[in-house]
């Protein structure tokens, strides 16, 4: 049976990983989808994962993008406006 379009299967590569040891509970993240090596996890609505390490976000923690806020935000007091 071929494939639809002709297309390939992609080839699996090995996830790279590294450990960190917690010395105390208060370590844990509190938001579900972070590690406590401070990478975050996410899925797109068409169910691809995201996969947002920590030096990459810090990385882009000064870029123009992130010093600008988001068009078309609702004006919600204290929320997206003091």
């Amino acid at each position: 049976m071929s494939s639809a379009g002709g297309r390939q299967p992609s080839q699996s590569r090995a996830i790279p990983t590294r450990t960190v040891t917690l010395s105390d509970a208060a370590q844990l993240p509190a938001d579900y989808c972070t590690t406590p090596g401070g990478t975050l996890f996410s899925t797109t609505p068409g169910g691809t994962r995201i996969i947002y390490d920590r030096k990459f976000l810090l990385d882009r923690r000064n870029s123009p993008m992130a010093q600008t806020p988001p068009c078309h935000l609702p004006n919600i007091p204290g929320v997206t406006s003091p």
